[in-house]
């Protein structure tokens, strides 16, 4: 597949650091495989991509990558457990994490590409990173969706404008990578509130700064739930011992979800919740969306998981095999909340007093995206967050448009 014109302005640009943000499918990685494969073409170079977790790097490129090389017929060994594949022209092109940067230390690199850099701990850039590019020379792309005006992620964008020698900066839209259709964008932004949509769709820094889900307003979000209760409850779960806690809601219609009822069990265990649980929803069926960590927490003598408890108190659990991004979980909450264009399609009833208080005082840490957890606000809305990142997922609001094939020829330039 060729590039588009922003792609090949990214390439064409002669600094050293390029430093990319754009919205969603606007067609990085793409961008990235092809960099990787330029900057290999040469004999023996160390070609890196490198993902905030060794996970993402396999999830997102790996598979990518291997049949890109395949097309081109440049791979001479695939090594499925260390991700490289060695070239026949000796070089090696590698998927690492960041998560475990200290791993990475002492190689020197011809070529680096950072995916979502701002998610990178500053220390795995400045510490181990950078210097693999000192004794080669080598060059960087960093890559990745704009995440706020602290961090990494901001810092590296602003280098640009003091050492323009060196470094160069884009930033460009989903729609300007025309990999997604007009009407897939306005349907998105129909879904998703306003400040998540410029941040994921307009490669907009938006602040952090002030309430986590300042989506919620008491105007729009609190209705009483008056109907017959369905047979189907669904529940997210937070494992705590002060408090242990959950939040209750049913599916009114398939946009629309209503938030009826909380429970906080303090000095408890997951066998009482399951208990509670019970006496208050007798036989209802029950889906559960707890902490991905539930999975290996083991709160009973006998050695049993949070989840086994679950699952032998026959509720359907749904969780992913680990944390999803904490951002991607809050604009979840927020885009249900109020879309951008007005739409509220979460409620809560106003007997959910703690729910409520937490959504109105969770705030960010100082000059951070991460939300406080210092004050206890945070159980009641992480369980919350489990469950709508669930069925809401914003990873999910876009559909691409059809993909083109692959081409076999590389232009000789950056």
């Amino acid at each position: 597949m060729p590039l588009s014109q922003p792609q090949q302005t990214i390439v064409d640009s002669p600094q050293r650091f390029k430093v990319v943000v754009a919205g969603r499918r606007f067609g990085k990685t793409h961008l990235a495989i092809r960099q990787l494969a330029y900057y290999s073409r040469n004999p023996n170079q160390e070609v890196w991509y490198v993902a905030p977790t060794y996970r993402q790097a396999k999830m997102i490129t790996w598979k990518k990558l291997k049949s890109r090389l395949l097309d081109l017929r440049w791979a001479k060994k695939i090594n499925e457990s260390e991700l490289s594949i060695l070239l026949k022209n000796n070089s090696t092109i590698s998927l690492k994490g960041a998560d475990n940067y200290d791993s990475l230390r002492g190689i020197g690199l011809d070529y680096l590409v950072i995916d979502e850099f701002a998610d990178i701990n500053p220390e795995a850039w400045y510490e181990t990173l950078r210097p693999t590019l000192s004794d080669k020379q080598g060059h960087a792309l960093f890559i990745g969706t704009p995440k706020g005006y602290n961090g990494l992620g901001y810092e590296l964008y602003n280098l640009a404008e003091q050492y323009p020698e060196e470094w160069a900066r884009f930033s460009y839209r989903t729609i300007d990578g025309g990999n997604v259709s007009d009407a897939e964008i306005e349907a998105a932004r129909r879904s998703l509130d306003e400040r998540t949509f410029r941040q994921e769709y307009e490669a907009s820094f938006e602040t952090f700064t002030g309430r986590v889900f300042y989506a919620f307003d008491r105007a729009y979000n609190l209705k009483a739930f008056t109907d017959t209760l369905p047979r189907e409850i669904h529940i997210g779960i937070d494992f705590n011992v002060d408090p242990m806690s959950a939040v209750v809601g049913i599916k009114l219609n398939q946009n629309e979800f209503h938030i009826i009822d909380e429970i906080r069990i303090f000095g408890s265990n997951t066998d009482e919740l399951v208990q509670e649980i019970r006496t208050r929803y007798i036989d209802k069926s029950i889906v559960s969306y707890p902490d991905p960590a539930g999975s290996q927490r083991k709160t009973s003598a006998s050695g049993r998981t949070d989840h086994t408890i679950l699952r032998m108190a026959n509720f359907r659990v749904l969780a992913p095999s680990s944390h999803n991004s904490i951002r991607d979980g809050v604009n979840a909450v927020n885009s249900k909340l109020r879309s951008s264009n007005g739409i509220t399609s979460l409620f809560i009833d106003p007997k959910c007093k703690y729910l409520i208080e937490s959504l109105e005082k969770q705030t960010y840490k100082e000059n951070t995206n991460v939300p406080d957890k210092s004050h206890g606000y945070d159980h009641l809305t992480d369980a919350l967050r489990y469950m709508i990142d669930w069925l809401y997922p914003i990873r999910q609001a876009v559909k691409p448009l059809p993909i083109k094939t692959w081409g076999h020829k590389i232009r000789n330039n950056h």
